[in-house]
């Protein structure tokens, strides 16, 4: 693992709460390259600081610029008055200078946001897209009618600012359910949110802090790599911290390239990437009313256009996606509410990909196993009774558990283990803030799967309880 900090680099970790410690990335991510930025021209590190973005070690090459990094792409935040106190960014602005290929993942929650029924019409009806607006402050769910109509009136006006089709325009909204967005402050804000957009890094990062709630750092990223002989870029910012749960988890994010791809195509490298990301990430078990992922693709990297699922220039791609969603879905899963460490499930010798990943989450989602990793109890049984009802059939006397680098069970059966020192490694991940590995495997298949969430303290319970109030 390689700890990189670029010259303009500017954190200042005593903002951080306590629990949030950086001094554990050495050890507990080594497979992992960290590199964290936060903006100086703006100062957008006030407010948060940069999360660490743990990416997959691959063929790429880690960059700054997050959102902005790709060739095409502008980006903004700013302070508009959305939020109930403070003075934190609360509105974000990502543009394409030119028609860019859209997709979207959003949550499967019956009770969706206006503006996630909003982007989902405005994707059906259109490929492209050349801009989305995020506020923070209100979630705009539950808001009937009228929250939809807010909606319309938002992306008709920025359109009408931008010159473009209000089809064009996407929404994401953040914030507290029932409350309608705060559309006078929100309209009044445009002009200048219009005129802050830069391709800059610090407008990549002044985004990245509009869009967060609860989250104690922002988050945001950007690779390079090679793509049939061409040199793409890919970035992303997201938010999230709480109420995060499969079936698109709860957060909000946008990713954008610069390689040329077919619609249909990248909307199902969006979906696989996402799958093996975001749908991967748990914290509280709830699945909100306002996930939503948008990617987008400015085709302006001069690279050839992937027409095909089945090209290793679609494979070179879907493992750069995939590598930019898992390192924002960590950090998302790294910064959980009341979180001391995150957990992450790998598990292996299951019949299929598939299979795999839903043992995987069973584990991380497990309110029992979170638990007994705050109280550093290496109680595994919780961790096989978790596997066990995944709903994924295996031979129980095949399974094999560990915890670190300790072994707790194999074919089936429980092994004698210095308990101790498998607390103090527990203990030690909470102390730091550092990462607890559990691997499992449940057979000889060919699917391996991972999934990431975080311990559950008595603070998310203080935070949850006190959100509104």
């Amino acid at each position: 693992m390689s700890l990189c900090f670029s010259q303009y680099v500017s954190i200042r970790f005593s903002e951080l709460n306590h629990r949030k410690s950086f001094s554990s990335l050495g050890s507990s991510v080594r497979d992992y390259r960290v590199f964290a930025v936060a903006s100086t021209a703006n100062e957008a590190w006030n407010y948060i600081p940069a999360a660490p973005i743990l990416v997959p070690e691959g063929p790429w090459k880690q960059i700054p610029g997050g959102v902005t990094a790709a060739k095409g792409f502008k980006a903004a935040g700013m302070y508009g008055g959305l939020r109930a106190k403070g003075e934190k960014p609360d509105l974000a602005l990502v543009t394409c200078d030119v028609d860019s290929i859209a997709a979207g993942a959003f949550t499967t929650n019956v009770v969706a946001a206006a503006p996630v029924i909003y982007c989902k019409k405005a994707l059906d009806a259109s490929p492209t897209a050349r801009a989305v607006l995020i506020n923070a402050g209100q979630a705009n769910a539950a808001t009937g009618d009228a929250g939809y109509q807010d909606v319309i009136e938002c992306s008709s006006a920025l359109a009408k600012i931008l010159q473009l089709k209000p089809e064009e325009v996407l929404i994401e909204s953040t914030g507290v359910i029932g409350q309608r967005i705060k559309k006078e402050a929100l309209l009044s804000s445009l002009p200048k949110l219009v005129n802050l957009l830069s391709s800059t890094i610090e407008g990549a990062d002044s985004a990245a802090v509009a869009i967060t709630t609860t989250d104690l750092v922002s988050k945001s990223v950007a690779i390079e790599s090679e793509v049939g002989g061409t040199r793409i870029r890919i970035g992303g910012m997201a938010k999230g911290s709480g109420m995060i749960h499969p079936n698109m988890a709860t957060m909000l994010g946008v990713i954008t390239t610069d390689a040329l791809v077919a619609n249909n195509v990248w909307k199902k490298m969006v979906q696989v990437a996402v799958n093996r990301s975001f749908n991967q990430i748990t914290v509280d078990g709830d699945t909100s009313t306002n996930d939503a992922v948008i990617a987008l693709a400015s085709g302006l990297s001069g690279s050839n256009k992937i027409s095909s699922l089945n090209s290793s220039e679609a494979e070179q791609l879907q493992a750069c996606l995939d590598a930019v969603m898992q390192g924002l879905a960590k950090s998302i899963a790294w910064d959980g509410e009341g979180a001391t460490c995150l957990i992450e499930v790998r598990v292996t010798g299951a019949g299929s990909e598939a299979e795999a990943a839903k043992v995987a989450r069973s584990v991380a989602s497990s309110s029992l196993a979170k638990a007994a990793v705050y109280g550093r109890d290496p109680n595994w049984g919780r961790i096989a009774c978790a596997a066990g009802y995944a709903g994924i059939p295996f031979d129980a006397n095949k399974l094999r558990i560990s915890l670190g680098d300790t072994l707790l069970m194999d074919g089936g059966q429980p092994l004698p283990f210095d308990r101790a020192a498998a607390s103090n490694y527990l203990r030690k991940a909470g102390e730091t803030h550092g990462t607890v590995e559990i691997q499992i495997s449940i057979g000889e298949g060919p699917g391996n799967g991972i999934a990431w969430g975080c311990d559950l303290s008595y603070d998310y319970v203080k935070i949850n309880a006190e959100y509104t109030t």
